[in-house]
């Protein structure tokens, strides 16, 4: 990517604010009580989880979460691996780019709201799993693929357990069981995105992403130490910025969730817009 385009451009009223407000409130909620041996013995330990999560999903669509269970080693290992991606020639990139007949692979020219967005993309599941052309020794090359498929199925498997143990939690939050929407997720199998985004000569101009609400019933996001996420707070829809927290999740609600608050008790959730 070189100089902004016309396509990079945001609308006067959709431009980035250099001097954004920093978030204060969003909901950091500690998910140690369910790691614990003596959950059983403790049950209010979990019901204040519980609470806290219907909270946030009504309050806010957004919550991080800290304790979460997902081994840092298998964060760091796929962290390494989309940051080896990422750094290839462009032309070795796009050897396995996204197109018509795969929705998965390597893609740069995405829109959102009909602007493009100043990132570059890489897009698998477990089915269809990373496998990186390796800038370096032919000899190494199946090993490496074969080590970054191990990182990519490895990490999904920890992110999908995470996933499912709050959708659990926002279940009771409703007062349903548990396991009132596992059905639903029983033959899915977890989207997982790497995001790169490249330094961009334009900051007042252009976005890594334009606003939007995701249409998923969770999105499990992996912030690193650069700032730069926003998210619309509810109670006057001003974009603030989100503190990354170190080794935590953020965990935004999507539209099947409010559907799904709907269809039990007829509470109306927000949806997180970012």
């Amino acid at each position: 990517m070189g100089e902004v385009d016309p396509a990079f451009i945001q609308g006067p009223e959709h431009r980035p604010k250099l001097s954004a407000t920093e978030a204060e409130g969003i909901p950091l909620i500690d998910l140690s009580p369910l790691n614990s041996s003596d959950n059983i013995s403790d049950p209010k330990a979990i019901e204040g989880v519980v609470r806290e999560i219907g909270n946030a999903c009504k309050e806010w669509g957004f919550f991080q979460v800290i304790n979460h269970g997902v081994l840092l080693d298998k964060h760091k290992k796929i962290k390494a691996a989309a940051r080896k991606f990422f750094a290839q020639p462009l032309k070795e990139k796009r050897k396995i780019t996204r197109d018509e007949k795969s929705l998965f692979g390597y893609y740069d020219t995405e829109h959102t709201k009909n602007v493009r967005d100043w990132k570059e993309v890489f897009d698998f599941t477990v089915e269809e799993p990373m496998l990186m052309p390796a800038s370096i020794d032919p000899e190494d090359k199946e090993e490496t693929k074969w080590t970054n498929q191990v990182a990519c199925e490895e990490y999904t498997e920890e992110v999908e357990k995470l996933a499912l143990k709050l959708m659990g939690l926002i279940a009771l939050s409703l007062g349903v069981p548990g396991d009132r929407f596992t059905s639903y997720f029983k033959d899915q199998t977890s989207f997982i995105r790497l995001n790169y985004y490249p330094p961009c000569p334009s900051l007042q101009l252009a976005l890594g992403v334009g606003r939007h609400k995701d249409s998923c019933a969770l999105t499990v996001l992996a912030q690193d130490e650069v700032v730069g996420l926003e998210v619309k707070r509810k109670r006057d829809g001003e974009w603030i910025q989100v503190k990354p927290t170190p080794n935590a999740y953020i965990i935004n609600v999507g539209d099947i969730i409010q559907v799904f608050g709907a269809m039990t008790d007829m509470r109306v959730w927000n949806t997180g817009c970012w």
